[in-house]
């Protein structure tokens, strides 16, 4: 959602700009980097096999699902609606997580390109997601 801010025109004159929304895009971290990518920011708990550290810029596991609600989802415990509040909670709760959401809201405010990246085929079904609603919120 855009953003509203008064500029002065004048004496007493106010205008209305409308800035741009957050850039947050989000990519899985196998697919080919792209200029407007912005700052690359990989977001699991372990290193993607075959993938270089040069084809990310930062690597933070603060953002990423704990082991036991990574492993929770993928062997079928639980489903992608248990899987959502239990992500909220630890994202809330674990102070890691804390501090790399603040980091990711200051680089998002300060008008920054970012993509968020893990390996997950499907994005709405990704903690990706969740993350952009999160650091936008």
């Amino acid at each position: 959602m855009a953003r509203r801010r008064r500029l002065a025109h004048g004496r007493n004159a106010a205008a209305i700009a409308y800035t741009a929304p957050m850039p947050i895009r989000l990519k899985r971290v196998y697919d080919p980097a792209a200029p407007d990518d912005g700052w690359r920011l990989l977001t699991m708990r372990r290193w993607p096999r075959g993938i270089r550290k040069t084809h990310v810029d930062q690597w933070d596991k603060g953002l990423a699902p704990s082991i036991e609600l990574l492993s929770d989802i993928q062997n079928g415990d639980i489903d992608w609606d248990d899987y959502v509040p239990r992500f909220h909670a630890e994202m809330a709760a674990r102070p890691d997580s804390i501090e790399s959401l603040a980091a990711l809201r200051a680089r998002l405010e300060a008008g920054e390109t970012v993509t968020l990246m893990c390996s997950c085929a499907d994005e709405n079904h990704c903690h990706r997601s969740l993350l952009r609603g999160l650091a936008t919120a």
